[in-house]
Formats: structure tokens, C-alpha cells, sequence
């Protein structure tokens, strides 16, 4: 029931609809692109899935082969040499509306006004806690573990 009530009041599932109108760009059977309202800068898109997921790892993989040509194809008609591609999952991620979404972020100069502004804490792990991670996520990927 919980599902059925997030779906409803899904903004995104209400955009798909035209239940709330947007600046559609692109649209096929297993994606909707539209021009974000509050941009980071000119040309700020959405791509969703039409699928209702809120998290991309639960996400059918057709819809994310068919979200990714959507985000090229858009970055393509701005011509955009600097740009971010940026899907969040989970609130402390950055996440703020409960269903997939992937955003084309135009990065038209070095400037912090305009475009994606990140910092990047990078750690300093040791060589031997890498190789330890290295071996049981490689060993989780070919289904080992």
C-alpha cells in the first residue's frame, strides 16, 4: 500500500503523465527527458525511467540502456564540451525525489555560479586494505562470495 501511495504522489510519475507540465525534450516507451526549473545552469536536464524505482540498482537494466542515449543525445544537441551526468541513490547521496533520475549538468565555465560545484574528499586507504577489498568484491561480482 505504501508503494501503490508513493507512486501517486510521485512528482516524476505525475510529469510522465502530464499530470504537471514540463519542458518535454525527449520521450520513448522507457524514458521522459525535460528541462530541470531550477537548473544549475542553462540546459540542466532530467532523464527518468518511466519505470517507478527509487533506487538505479533496482532499476530494470532496458531502462538504463535506454536513459544513457538519451542523456548523450541531449548533451549532443547543446554541444556541451563540460558537463556531469549525476544520479544520486538515497537521501544522505543527495537523493530528493524518490524515482531514478539522471541528470545532464552543463559545466559552461570553471566558475562555481554556474553548473555541478562538488568537492572530492579522497582517502589515502593502505595498499594492503585495497587489495583486501579488491579480492572480496571481485569474488562478489563473479558470485563467489
Amino acid at each position: 500500500m505504501a508503494a501503490a501511495r508513493s507512486l501517486a504522489s510521485c512528482i516524476f510519475c505525475k510529469i510522465i503523465k502530464g499530470e504537471i507540465p514540463s519542458f518535454k525534450l525527449v520521450e520513448t516507451e522507457l524514458s521522459y527527458s525535460f528541462l530541470d526549473i531550477g537548473p544549475l545552469s542553462k540546459g540542466h536536464a532530467l532523464v527518468i525511467p518511466k519505470d517507478h524505482t527509487v533506487k538505479m540498482h533496482e532499476l530494470p537494466d532496458e531502462y538504463l540502456a535506454d536513459a544513457m542515449p538519451i542523456a548523450k543525445k541531449i548533451a549532443i544537441a547543446q554541444g556541451l564540451e563540460n558537463f556531469n551526468i549525476l544520479q544520486n541513490n538515497g537521501r544522505i547521496a543527495h537523493q530528493e525525489v524518490d524515482h531514478v533520475h539522471f541528470h545532464v549538468i552543463p559545466k559552461p565555465s570553471a566558475s562555481d555560479n554556474e553548473g555541478l560545484v562538488i568537492g572530492w574528499p579522497a582517502q589515502k586507504p593502505s595498499m594492503d586494505d585495497l587489495k583486501a577489498f579488491h579480492a572480496e568484491l571481485v569474488g562478489k561480482l563473479e558470485g563467489k562470495l
